[in-house]
């Protein structure tokens, strides 16, 4: 099988079976095992000086494993169902939607359960949120996690098969562990959140792409305008584009470890109030973004 058929069985394995819990509740998943990696070279690696040259050498070292590790298992005899195996359990489309979800139910239940659920998906404070912020919270989750968890993903694997898929989603798992700009990880981390910004640069601009084409939102200059407010150099993108096909002002101010940041809204005109059906709206822009991509993949997989 080339690589784009493979592709296309994966994402179509992730979007019926997702992860199932009788599974990675025997064995760990191989993002835990990444995670496991990273905090080994974090505990470490991470003290003295040159804590930079410290986590540039550690990182990359295990960058490098990553991809000599995909390539071995690509050329073991029938390579294509490990290949298949690995891209079905490294995408995260169907755990997405699944968690997003949970955030509306919990919402038509409470504020405290939709709060308990959006916890879950985002690193912010959640006690004080009312139910907007939950909702926006949700919504954006699903906007950013769309770039990082499904379409970079996808595009690194076409470009680079499974050693691509294997170095993305080292760089995203470490991203998320060490690389923070804070007195701990501020210099340790800048490898890990450097390259995973480099590697989710065409994934959050085709991302936002993909969903304001799909809406007919093809208002791109206000949608680059908006993108720039962002604090990420990337995940402003696909929120800027969710948040006008949902009709509400994502990003702006929130609470992190009990400190409020005034953070600019994206799509300010949109509106601040929110609610489950909000949410729901993305789950289905999510889905709709992910039926175009694989359509594009089996089209690639014939071609």
């Amino acid at each position: 099988m080339n690589t784009a058929a493979v592709l296309a069985a994966a994402m179509l394995l992730d979007a019926v079976f997702g992860e199932p819990r009788w599974l990675w509740s025997r064995i760990p998943h191989p993002a835990v095992l990444m995670g496991y990696a990273v905090n080994w070279i974090d505990s470490r690696f991470n003290c003295g000086s040159y804590r930079r040259v410290r986590g540039v050498a550690s990182f990359g070292s295990l960058c490098a494993v990553a991809l000599m590790l995909g390539m071995f298992l690509s050329t073991l005899p029938g390579g294509w169902v490990i290949e298949l195996a690995a891209a079905s359990v490294l995408l995260a489309q169907r755990s997405l939607a699944s968690h997003v979800r949970n955030v509306a139910s919990g919402l038509r239940i409470s504020v405290g359960d939709g709060r308990r659920a959006v916890a879950q998906i985002v690193g912010r404070d959640t006690k004080g949120m009312d139910q907007a912020a939950v909702a926006r919270a949700a919504v954006e989750s699903a906007a950013e996690n769309l770039s990082d968890g499904v379409i970079a993903p996808v595009l690194w694997f076409l470009v680079a098969g499974l050693p691509g898929l294997l170095a993305f989603k080292l760089a995203s798992t470490a991203d998320s562990m060490i690389g923070y700009r804070n007195e701990r990880y501020g210099e340790f981390g800048w490898a890990a959140a450097r390259l995973d910004d480099l590697l989710n640069l065409v994934p959050a601009r085709l991302t936002a792409v993909l969903i304001a084409l799909l809406y007919g939102r093809a208002d791109f200059r206000a949608i680059m305008s908006d993108a720039a407010l962002h604090r990420s150099p990337n995940a402003g993108w696909p929120e800027a584009a969710m948040a006008r096909v949902v009709g509400i002002a994502l990003s702006g101010p929130r609470s992190y470890d009990g400190e409020m940041r005034d953070f600019p809204y994206v799509y300010s005109e949109g509106r601040r109030s929110a609610g489950p059906a909000d949410i729901e709206a993305a789950v289905a822009a999510i889905w709709r973004v992910w039926a175009a991509t694989v359509a594009a993949v089996i089209a690639i997989a014939i071609a």
